[in-house]
């Protein structure tokens, strides 16, 4: 099986090659290869030119989820995993995150901070992460634990078969929002986390909270009809 990773930037100079040196090294299932996909999301820092060594792609300043986006079409593996350009998670836990999709037990898995260890994470990010789980569960009967995890895995045929429409950081809520209103079932597994702050270079804002919340409410009400781009597609097989 291949195995899609992609990785939206935006001006992660500081840290950049040492997280691809870390998606290198990262071990995966056995039987499994990996695809490196770097969408540089217009940075102005030199983050671009560090990623001409791997398949990437610069659009113009659209923001996270539109890159997401744009490596899922661009991806070609069997499986989609997304990586963050920074350090907070460790590409170590990829075996971890994929072995039940390789073995055709999930179709969708989530990496969970909090049945892991979370280092460093600050107290109101805790409650916007709890608030965001118990929106999702109360909603969506999602029975997960992280709902914000970055750390998400796909079968590609799900992704490839949901009309996604996130261009910021509406990715999370909004995925997680159509592949339960399907029926699909989210798998979660434990994994590790060290929290950065915006000093660091964190992106995301209060503001993106409220956003993700909201998303999860649309949705609800949103028909189901309008979910799938190709009802056939999505699903675990």
């Amino acid at each position: 099986m291949k195995v899609s990773i992609i990785m939206p930037v935006y001006n992660e100079f500081r840290t950049f090659s040492q997280v691809l040196e870390r998606v290198r090294r990262a071990p995966l299932p056995a039987g499994c290869v990996k695809e490196i996909i770097v969408i540089d999301d217009g940075s102005t820092d030199g983050t671009a030119q560090m990623a001409e060594e791997v398949t990437h792609l610069r659009i113009g300043h659209s923001g996270k989820g539109a890159a997401i986006r744009a490596g899922i079409e661009l991806a070609t593996g069997d499986i989609v995993l997304i990586q963050d350009g920074d350090l907070e998670y460790d590409p170590a836990d990829y075996a971890r995150i994929v072995e039940p999709i390789v073995n055709g037990h999930a179709g969708i898995v989530y990496g969970s901070r909090f049945l892991g260890s979370p280092v460093g994470m600050a107290w109101k990010n805790r409650i916007a992460n709890g608030i965001l789980t118990a929106a999702a569960n109360l909603l969506y009967d999602a029975h997960i634990t992280d709902e914000a995890t970055a750390y998400k895995a796909f079968r590609v045929s799900i992704l490839r078969g949901l009309a996604l429409e996130c261009r910021r950081f509406e990715f999370c809520p909004e995925v997680t929002a159509k592949v339960r209103r399907l029926g699909l079932k989210i798998a979660e597994v434990p994994i590790s986390y060290n929290a950065r702050g915006i000093a660091d270079g964190k992106k995301i804002r209060a503001r993106d909270g409220f956003a993700a919340l909201w998303t999860l409410v649309k949705y609800r009400f949103v028909p189901v009809a309008h979910f799938a781009l190709m009802s056939k597609q999505v699903k675990l097989s």
